[in-house]
């Protein structure tokens, strides 16, 4: 359960450092520097992270401890800075609900970021996808990937119809070794060229059919517009040897767009996108279990009643930092506002998806 108070993270880098980070937002290797959390000084690497992102005053962080942290129960994490959402709980509220709906996502927590002794304001700490991540689930070793951009589309070719110049172009492997790669080629081409007869018998060798539907449903659900070509861990299963989605960068849904634009409710059809998707909801049996699973979380989980006190508590927990946060102060306001706005989307999303649970007989 979230506590009442929001825990503050205080990093110090040294300044001709921080100069150099600033004027070098793609830069990969950890820059050296501390973090001190409760009381306790540790030394850990720094980069930005995200990708459109780094282009904010806001921007969002990557610890690097460089061995197992005990206090964070890590060897890194992920601190963003949920700049362009304006209720600050879109990613927190969409890992919640996959978890519910039965796929596993990271774990995250509120904190507020100072650097050198001046505020950043609050942040979204997010467990890293890796090995740990795998032991703390009691899931075997298997190879994971970041799906980094919208090459990650399980296709041939690019977004824009042109041959790709490698099929694993924009898959971070985090876990695994070069033979890996090689495996998750072969998915893709497996993907593209088995024949529609055989793809229902042939893709459940490699493709744990049941958990992407759920993850499907997560997706169709929140709206992540992005997640179908992007924002996602791909992890080989080390006892199954099948291939599973964990979700990843979730704060536009709920009605806003990668940029916080209002994006309506009606935008992602309920089929979803990518080939992949495609490919799977053209096998008849697939498509009646999507819609089973489909209309059980529209039910039980995808709902007003549902959401609203995990809505209303967040917004009670974050609205006295709002201040303290020198990028947001000013949207307090947009901040009050938004649980209406994400319940009003929850209601109308539901609404549509029910009309739309035919397309999928």
């Amino acid at each position: 359960m979230q506590k009442n108070t929001i825990p503050t993270l205080s990093i110090s880098i040294q300044p001709k450092l921080l100069e150099f980070l600033e004027g070098n937002v793609w830069h990969e290797e950890p820059i050296p520097s501390k973090l001190v959390a409760n009381n306790t000084s540790y030394d850990i690497g720094i980069t930005y992270r995200g990708n459109h992102t780094r282009k904010f005053s806001k921007k969002s962080y990557k610890i690097d401890f460089g061995t197992f942290n005990e206090e964070f129960a890590a060897r890194e994490v992920h601190l963003n800075a949920e700049y362009c959402d304006p209720s600050f709980i879109r990613n927190k509220l969409s890992f919640d609900f996959f978890k519910q709906i039965g796929s596993i996502s990271p774990d995250c927590r509120y904190v507020l970021i100072e650097v050198n002794g001046m505020p950043s304001g609050i942040y979204l700490q997010l467990e890293s996808v890796d090995d740990l991540f795998l032991q703390k689930r009691q899931l075997l070793y298997g190879p994971i990937y970041y799906a980094t951009n919208h090459q990650t589309n399980f296709s041939l070719l690019t977004t824009k119809g042109e041959p790709k110049a490698s099929l694993i172009s924009g898959y971070l492997r985090k876990l695994g070794n070069d033979e890996d790669d090689l495996d998750l080629e072969s998915l893709i081409i497996k993907i593209n060229t088995i024949p529609r007869f055989d793809f229902g018998k042939e893709i459940v060798k490699y493709l744990d059919v049941k958990k992407y539907l759920i993850w499907l449903c997560g997706v169709v659900c929140t709206q992540n517009y992005d997640a179908f070509i992007q924002n996602y861990a791909l992890y080989r299963n080390g006892e199954t040897g099948l291939y599973e989605m964990i979700p990843w960068d979730f704060d536009a849904t709920f009605g806003r767009n990668w940029n916080g634009g209002v994006m309506k409710f009606n935008r992602v059809p309920i089929e979803g996108y990518n080939t992949l998707t495609a490919r799977l909801l053209d096998v008849k049996e697939f498509r009646v279990q999507y819609r089973l699973l489909l209309e059980e979380i529209l039910d039980k989980y995808f709902t007003v009643s549902e959401f609203e006190p995990r809505i209303t508590n967040l917004h009670k927990l974050l609205r006295p930092y709002i201040s303290l946060d020198p990028y947001k102060k000013n949207t307090i306001e947009l901040f009050d506002q938004e649980p209406e706005f994400i319940l009003e989307f929850i209601s109308n999303r539901n609404d549509y998806l029910r009309k739309h649970l035919n397309n999928l007989k």
